[in-house]
């Protein structure tokens, strides 16, 4: 861990597998947004980001950053009003790039379709299991172009840097080098883990073929820089088709910056609501 990943703790409202649970981050104990607070870069020469870890690799249920609620919690889920689970274990640590957005006004070129007003996934494929809320460090090794219901829904693999395999690889060839078969595994299962709940297996871009490191970082750098519009205000955070919550506290001077005192008092309503809530 660095001095960044360090700073972070996280704040848990309710229990898993739960309609209340919330994950709320804090950095040094002022609660903050990991979608807005949390730095996208850890070593940008090194091609080495941060990561919000959402799912533990080898579970099910379908954790992530809330574009909606204020201070972008981590919650489950909901499909037709119950928790969302995939039918299809996931074989990877899952989670999201801070300071990225998939912008849903721009069209993608390579694509050909419009961003899907999500932070970029990442897919880390290390032997660890990590746990929800963790902010990790991770090198970039490469990129799948997933379409999903005619979005551009980019996915990053990429390795923690403390993973025992780390230094031995740096691209997508030192990966299936290393794991042999790795990127089939990851492919097939973004293509298929819908299949099972009646929908057709996903689209790709590029054929299906998986994008080398500099590409992954170039779309990186280009997702921060419609996520740099996003928080500043230059692009809505809302419209007819989206709305992201951009409430910070970390980045001065913003529309959307808001005190630590607001920032914890929010936390202490969730709290106060979920024991109501349960008697």
């Amino acid at each position: 861990m660095d001095s960044t990943t360090l700073a972070y703790s996280n704040i848990v409202v309710g229990s898993p597998d739960t309609l209340g649970y919330r994950v709320y981050f804090k950095k040094n104990g002022v609660p903050c947004s990991p979608l807005h607070d949390i730095p996208l870069w850890s070593d940008k020469e090194k091609g080495l980001i941060h990561m919000v870890v959402e799912i533990p690799r080898d579970t099910k249920a379908k954790l992530e950053i809330s574009k909606d609620d204020f201070l972008n919690p981590i919650k489950q889920d909901l499909k037709n009003g119950k928790l969302r689970y995939v039918a299809m274990k996931f074989p990877y640590n899952y989670g999201a790039a801070p300071q990225t957005w998939e912008n849903p006004n721009v069209k993608n070129q390579d694509t050909g379709t419009y961003g899907d007003n999500d932070p970029i996934d990442i897919c880390e494929i290390g032997d660890e299991p990590r746990k929800t809320g963790e902010i990790i460090i991770v090198k970039v090794l490469g990129i799948y172009a997933l379409i999903d219901q005619g979005e551009t829904d980019w996915k990053i693999m990429a390795i923690d840097v403390t993973d025992k395999h780390a230094n031995y690889i740096n691209d997508l060839a030192d990966l299936e080098r290393v794991y042999p078969g790795k990127l089939k595994i990851i492919y097939e299962f973004l293509r298929d883990y819908k299949i099972p709940d009646g929908k057709p297996p996903n689209d790709f871009g590029f054929g299906g073929k998986p994008q080398s490191k500099e590409m992954a970082l170039a779309v990186i750098e280009e997702n921060n820089l419609e996520w740099k519009k996003l928080i500043t205000g230059a692009v809505s955070n809302q419209s007819d088709n989206y709305f992201m919550a951009t409430e910070c506290t970390q980045l001065p001077n913003l529309v959307n910056t808001i005190s630590a005192e607001v920032a914890e008092k929010h936390l202490i309503d969730e709290f106060t609501n979920y024991i109501r809530a349960k008697h």
